[in-house]
């Protein structure tokens, strides 16, 4: 029977969580002397964020955004559009700690006295996705929101100042959601997919080997 390994630093983490958090903490991933993972509810999401900075300890906020875990309707960008769209999985598999919805904010913050990181996430709504802002726990968080609620559509509620960052004020949809649709795509290969060309001394069979 393999020997157990415990990791008290990491396991305390989720302690910590869980005694502030209750049932907010839905779910955790340790593994040992390598990484953790928790997964909150999105109304203690910000309560979260000041557990982890004020008794957990991590005093640098490393980055904020969110993912879709939807399969892409229109397949990946790196399919050739001329061929045959092939067969795809459209289960919605959320990762590290699961998940409820398609849409997840993350973040990872890090203790740097001790060397150790975690990533945290939370479900948001499938519609009008929404979760409270984590500028006044991590000053860094703002435009991490600012570029999330551009790209995904996710509203962080108490953010002084939502503005775009990138997109004009008047553009429609949120290009990182996986229903967003990229026209040039859908017209023209990925870059990476190319004819080959035959060099001197090079015969078709091996070209179309390749």
């Amino acid at each position: 029977m393999p020997e157990l390994v415990h990791d008290t630093t990491r396991e305390g983490v989720v302690t910590a969580l869980r005694a502030a958090l209750g049932e907010g903490l839905i779910d955790s991933l340790i593994k040992p002397n390598d990484d953790v993972w928790v997964r909150v509810s999105a109304d203690v999401w910000q309560q979260a964020g000041r557990v982890l900075r004020d008794t957990v300890g991590c005093d640098y906020f490393c980055f904020l955004s969110a993912i879709d875990w939807l399969p892409s309707p229109y397949g990946r960008g790196e399919d050739d559009p001329t061929a045959p769209a092939p067969e795809r999985d459209s289960t919605i598999k959320q990762g590290y700690t699961g998940g409820d919805t398609r849409m997840q904010v993350f973040a990872r913050v890090t203790n740097l006295r001790q060397h150790f990181g975690v990533t945290i996430k939370a479900d948001v709504a499938d519609t009008e996705p929404s979760i409270e802002s984590w500028v006044t726990v991590y000053a860094g968080a703002n435009w991490h929101e600012r570029e999330c609620h551009e790209m995904f559509g996710i509203d962080f509620k108490g953010h002084p100042d939502l503005r775009n960052m990138y997109l004009p004020t008047d553009f429609e949809g949120y290009p990182l959601r996986k229903d967003f649709p990229l026209l040039a795509r859908m017209v023209k290969p990925w870059p990476g997919i190319v004819d080959v060309e035959l060099l001197p001394g090079d015969d078709a069979d091996d070209a179309e080997s390749e």
